[in-house]
């Protein structure tokens, strides 16, 4: 189920960020949406239901402008403090939206670039932050992030066939994809679960080191459900505790 709005030492990276065929400026100031329970990632496709009327606010000024905002993660530990988000976000450009008669709209948005939210500058009409465009770094030779990319690409093929609730469109999708961040960025933002290891992936700049946290959790979720498998036996899921 999509979110609604009601729910929902860095590098500096060039100011000019390719998204498919032009280039698009990253500005300093962004509108925003604090959503929970959400991770946003560079290159993912991400459907939103607007109908909070600062968030209609919001849509409407974006499209007549640049067509960009940020999504931002709700830190949930933060307390005293209105819709806190988390240090980083991510940027995206609107590439569909339709509005509905009552005024509500169905957008989607595309992912764009790594962003740290630097301050929030108003709340009003709806919120803007000033952020600043962030860059990933190989953190590793291209050969040995390759070596990862198959082996995430494996384990996740592996997953899939074990009945662990990864669709075969998806990873047929992840097998085209020949960049290992690219991979692992929208790899993350599909399978992972766990939502403080999806804001921690988000968060890591160093792209072998992302590969190395998605590896290890979808080999932790492998071994889960080979020991669910052995325990269960013949019995139906509702009767494993039997086993």
């Amino acid at each position: 189920m999509a979110p609604t709005s009601e729910e929902i030492d860095l590098p500096t990276r060039p100011a000019m960020v390719p998204a498919m065929e032009m280039e698009i400026v990253i500005p300093d100031e962004v509108p925003v949406m604090t959503l929970p329970n959400l991770t946003f990632f560079p290159q993912a496709l991400l459907p939103l239901h607007i109908f909070e009327s600062r968030y209609r606010d919001m849509l409407r000024d974006v499209l007549a402008t640049n067509r960009l905002f940020a999504v931002a993660g709700l830190n949930s530990q933060v307390s005293g403090q209105f819709e806190p988000p988390y240090r980083i976000a991510t940027v995206g450009i609107v590439r569909a939206c339709q509005k509905a008669d009552n005024g509500t709209s169905n957008l989607l948005i595309q992912g764009l670039s790594r962003v740290e939210v630097q301050d929030i500058v108003r709340e009003t009409p709806y919120r803007c932050m000033r952020i600043r465009a962030l860059a990933s770094k190989p953190g590793a030779e291209s050969e040995e992030n390759r070596r990862l990319h198959g082996s995430l690409a494996r384990l996740i093929a592996m997953k899939q066939r074990l009945g662990g609730g990864v669709p075969g469109d998806l990873t047929r999708f992840l097998k085209t994809i020949e960049d290992p961040e690219i991979f692992v960025d929208l790899a993350a933002f599909s399978l992972c679960e766990n939502p403080r290891l999806k804001q921690k992936l988000l968060e890591t700049l160093d792209v072998h080191k992302r590969l190395e946290l998605l590896t290890a959790h979808l080999r932790a979720d492998i071994d889960r459900i080979k020991l669910r498998k052995k325990l269960q036996g013949d019995l139906p899921d509702d009767r494993i505790i039997n086993n």
